[in-house]
């Protein structure tokens, strides 16, 4: 849910009347003089949108140009940098991750026009444009804004659809990862050889990252205009996109389950990966890890739902089902939960979640492949391996799916107050989680659980 924004217009309507005074007659000097006056205005109450703000400075620059007998250096100079603050506060925003990218490429995914970054990159490192054409940047910017911004705002039910930025694809850049790390671990002495190179790819990857967070920003709001520079919830959001993205097509066939059905060779002792494909993709699932704390959270989010969604049918329509990917995929799972960088209470509470989900995906009335099956039991069992209290509580109320609902009974009542007595000791083992379970009445406080009268 967004968070209330202030604004300085006091309804749509009044916001309206000081468009109309800007964009309806280009000849009109006293309807610009006024909503040059109004943006001062609103301006001294509260920040400015940084369209508004844009807006305002390349209006002033025009009515500057229109009555006054100002040198054409001057004019030239109020220009220039009314242009290149409404490029730079718009790409600027949206550096996200450790390595910059080109204004160039923010601006195509925005579709803000190229010739505008490149007046930009003269005016600031060359010598100034010419007068005529800076009028025209003024013109084209007023446009775009009024299209992107204004229009959008005053009726967002007229707002053309954002659709997704094309993005550069993943799999050849994870195809070349692949490919290096290949070669180093088939020969160590390599390893100095292909350093840069690893290097470049670790350097794509997180570029593309970027990207996708910037395709993230159009798809979920537009440019982002009702939020505030640096807003971390918003950005936050995007990123997490852009990081579902990326695992989507790194569990994917190629990714971190091997193409050929060969490869697939998982240890007798362990329920792990394949130990190829784990020396592998470590140190990519590392790098992301280092640079995106909640990467691995997202990543096992991401590939048990993928599981989850196999389960029932084939990954892709009409192809035959795949138990070596499904088995591959939940050994995976696994091995992200017992060996990334989890703090112990995180990693205890993303296996609790994950048991959950299996045992809901597990319940009564759902129906599996007889393999899949056979998988999400295999991965309950190992997620609950070496913690008594999931196991505990997995045993219990696994019991619920012996129970049709069809046949139940009086005795049955037992078997749902031994779950709750279980899981009410569980919740009550940490004293720092939970406290009492009955207040003084008598009623049930953990949550789920109400206690009802015989009346009912």
């Amino acid at each position: 849910m967004k968070l209330p924004r202030r604004v300085p217009w006091a309804s749509v309507g009044e916001l309206d009347e000081v468009c109309a005074a800007i964009y309806a007659d280009e000849s009109n000097f006293e309807s610009k003089i006024f909503a040059v006056n109004k943006l001062v205005a609103w301006k001294a109450i509260t920040s400015l949108p940084h369209a508004i703000e844009s807006t305002l400075s390349l209006l002033s620059v025009i009515v500057q140009d229109d009555c006054s007998n100002a040198s054409s250096l001057v004019l030239r100079h109020s220009y220039s940098a009314a242009v290149i603050r409404m490029v730079n506060g718009l790409v600027d925003p949206l550096q996200f991750g450790i390595y910059a990218r080109s204004i160039a490429a923010i601006a195509v995914q925005l579709g803000l026009p190229a010739w505008l970054v490149e007046l930009r990159h003269a005016a600031t490192h060359e010598d100034l444009p010419s007068l005529e054409v800076l009028r025209e940047a003024a013109r084209q910017s007023m446009t775009w804004l009024l299209h992107n911004y204004w229009l959008p705002t005053l009726d967002p039910s007229t707002a053309s659809q954002p659709e997704a930025p094309p993005l550069r694809p993943l799999e050849p850049i994870l195809k070349e990862y692949r490919s290096l790390l290949k070669l180093t671990t088939r020969d160590a002495s390599l390893n100095k050889q292909y350093k840069q190179a690893m290097t470049d790819v670790f350097k794509n990857i997180e570029k593309w990252i970027a990207e996708a967070t910037v395709a993230a920003n159009v798809v979920n709001g537009g440019l982002g205009w009702d939020q505030p520079d640096g807003a971390e919830s918003s950005r936050d959001a995007r990123e997490q996109w852009a990081l579902e993205v990326f695992s989507d097509v790194l569990i994917g066939k190629g990714g971190l389950v091997p193409l050929s059905k060969k490869k697939r060779v998982f240890p007798p002792d362990s329920f792990c990966p394949p130990e190829n494909s784990v020396q592998i993709w470590t140190p990519l699932l590392m790098n992301v890890q280092a640079l995106h704390p909640e990467f691995v959270s997202i990543l096992v989010n991401r590939a048990l739902s993928r599981l989850s969604a196999t389960s029932t049918t084939p990954l892709e329509n009409d192809a035959p089902p795949d138990p070596s990917y499904d088995s591959t995929l939940a050994r995976w799972i696994l091995w992200l939960v017992d060996r990334c960088d989890l703090d112990q209470s995180s990693d205890e509470n993303t296996r609790a979640d994950i048991v959950a989900s299996l045992l809901t995906v597990l319940g009564p009335g759902s129906k599996h492949l007889v393999h899949a099956k056979k998988n999400l039991n295999e991965l309950l069992s190992a997620l609950c391996a070496g913690y008594p209290s999931l196991s505990s509580a997995c045993t219990v109320l696994q019991l619920s799916q012996q129970i049709s609902s069809l046949d139940w009974t009086a005795n049955d009542l037992s078997v749902m107050e031994d779950r709750l007595s279980v899981l009410v000791s569980l919740t009550t083992e940490n004293e720092d989680r939970t406290s009492n379970v009955f207040n003084e009445t008598g009623a049930v406080s953990s949550e789920g659980w109400n206690l009802l009268d015989s009346s009912c």
